[in-house]
């Protein structure tokens, strides 16, 4: 159960990140949830790069450890 959740979560993270980076490609005035981030346009790039990559991870490192205790 605990890693279907840590799936879920990881899945949200990287869609919504996913998004937001794509948003902020496109239009580099709108910086979504990281408006208040200082550094501007390229501390902003970075975090949802960095933010996107981490939900990927976090939800291959689940769906792995869910198949290995014969789960999926």
């Amino acid at each position: 159960m605990k890693y279907d959740v840590l799936r879920v979560l990881g899945m949200v993270m990287m869609v919504v990140c996913a998004q937001a980076l794509v948003r902020l490609l496109v239009d580099n005035g709108d910086r979504g949830l990281l408006d208040g981030l200082p550094g501007g346009f390229l501390s902003t790039l970075v975090a949802y790069t960095v933010l996107t990559a981490a939900g990927v991870l976090l939800t291959g490192w689940a769906h792995s450890r869910a198949r290995a205790l014969g789960r999926r």
